[in-house]
């Protein structure tokens, strides 16, 4: 089928600045963050779409999506971009659905929001927060993440300390969008919801999202500082561990990674090691006590009146961290892990005397169903595939869960628990196979 062909017959129910076949339109949105990976970056780098469609209604989904099962056409589709996984990447081509155009808030009540799947995770939180509610988890990378994209490719963020991971009843409800000649619109709940959650939009597309939300709290932000790593980490965990501290997020970095925070220079001491808090005021000075006794200092405080009006501490969290490195050295790289809760120090220990300055801890605490989860992406200086492997292997070698960030299919990555769940859905919504193709190993269609 032609490119003239194709586009005659988006043209019959799409207005002409919702399609683009602009060379730099689909350049760039035909990648994420991808190229945090020095080996995603050499297998994606080429990868493109023919098209881009800007959605604006469900009604322009499902009209897509059956001309694409028709034509048998492949479909990505993508938010804002800020995966690091290749999660959007088109790897057969074809069309590139860009939903941030619809961005309605749907519904507000007390305790969940109703959104479309473009609105912004931070307008979300901003408009929440006016009305005294919060969202209960939401992606470090909020200025910018989709609800949908948080859903789809999303795990977890800030948040995920107090209420858990996006599959801890975070999420409501999702309105799907089938891939058929004859699209059909699911209403996905409870159970089901992990069918297509962190899915890569491989088993439909979502239109709507509900996310549960909370009380609004008063966060505040704060900094502090350990000359010693297993200082700051039990530190961290001590915070994780005890209820009566109300805290949002909880992220420690290991010197140098702190040097590369370049807004925060002037907070930052010589070779030690932060961790990064967000924290109910009210819990501070029990926070004050803790840190002391394992001689830490604070170095930043931004009161809970200017939270989120300032720079974001989040941006110094998670895979942001990673962003900052790369900044000043784009050489470096991660792995993502989980320690044992029970064996933290001990596997820290004999990670840092095989490694040393080669393996630089960047920790997020998290909590699963009440359970501490010391979920980790350490930087690591890129030389060879080889030598990441090794690194990973060690690591799972002395009980480390990896998570291989290097990798764009979904059960590689760490979704090999729920990979039979999504491969159900996707036999009875995709048939063609043609939803985001090249992000499940498996062979779907035997």
């Amino acid at each position: 089928m032609t490119q003239s062909t194709v586009l005659e017959s988006l043209n019959s129910f799409l207005k002409d600045d919702q399609i683009s076949v602009d060379s730099e339109t689909i350049d760039k949105l035909s990648a994420d963050y991808y190229w945090y990976s020095p080996v995603l970056t050499e297998m994606l780098k080429d990868k493109k779409a023919e098209v881009v469609i800007f959605v604006e209604s469900e009604e322009d989904i499902r009209n897509t999506l059956a001309y694409a099962a028709k034509a048998r056409i492949p479909l990505t589709v993508r938010g804002s971009g800020t995966g690091n996984y290749g999660q959007s990447v088109p790897m057969e081509g074809g069309i590139l659905l860009e939903t941030t155009r619809m961005n309605k808030v749907l519904e507000v009540k007390k305790g969940s929001i109703h959104v479309e799947t473009g609105v912004i995770l931070g307008d979300i939180e901003k408009m929440l927060r006016e009305q005294d509610q919060e969202l209960c988890i939401y992606s470090s990378t909020f200025l910018e993440a989709t609800s949908g994209g948080f859903f789809c490719g999303g795990s977890g963020g800030i948040g995920s300390i107090k209420w858990g991971n996006l599959w801890s009843g975070n999420v409501i409800e999702v309105k799907v969008i089938t891939m058929e000649e004859e699209p059909r619109k699911l209403t996905i709940t409870g159970d089901d919801l992990m069918r297509y959650l962190h899915g890569y939009g491989t088993t439909g597309v979502v239109s709507e999202v509900i996310f549960r939300t909370t009380e609004r709290v008063n966060w505040m932000e704060c900094i502090y500082s350990f000359k010693d790593l297993k200082n700051s980490i039990q530190f961290s965990v001590e915070l994780a561990e005890d209820d009566k501290i109300d805290k949002r997020s909880i992220s420690t970095a290991e010197w140098p990674l702190p040097s590369y925070f370049r807004p925060l220079k002037r907070k930052i001491k010589e070779d030690e090691h932060v961790v990064v808090l967000e924290v109910n005021e009210d819990s501070f000075d029990l926070i004050e006590q803790k840190a002391k006794a394992l001689d830490g200092e604070i170095v930043y405080t931004n009161p809970s009146e200017k939270y989120h009006k300032k720079i974001s501490l989040s941006n110094f969290t998670f895979n942001h961290v990673t962003l900052w490195a790369l900044k000043a050295d784009d050489t470096i790289t991660n792995i993502q892990i989980q320690y044992d809760p029970d064996k933290y120090l001990e596997q820290i220990d004999l990670i840092k005397n095989k490694f040393g300055g080669e393996f630089l801890n960047a920790l997020d605490l998290l909590k699963e169903n009440g359970q501490l989860i010391l979920s980790a992406i350490p930087l690591i200086p890129y030389t060879t595939e080889e030598r990441l492997n090794e690194i990973m292997a060690f690591c799972e070698e002395i009980g480390v869960n990896v998570l291989d960030p290097h990798t764009i299919i979904l059960e590689e990555g760490g979704w090999d628990k729920h990979i039979d769940k999504v491969v159900s859905a996707k036999r009875e919504n995709d048939p063609h196979g043609l939803l985001n193709p090249g992000k499940i190993n498996v062979n779907i269609y035997e």
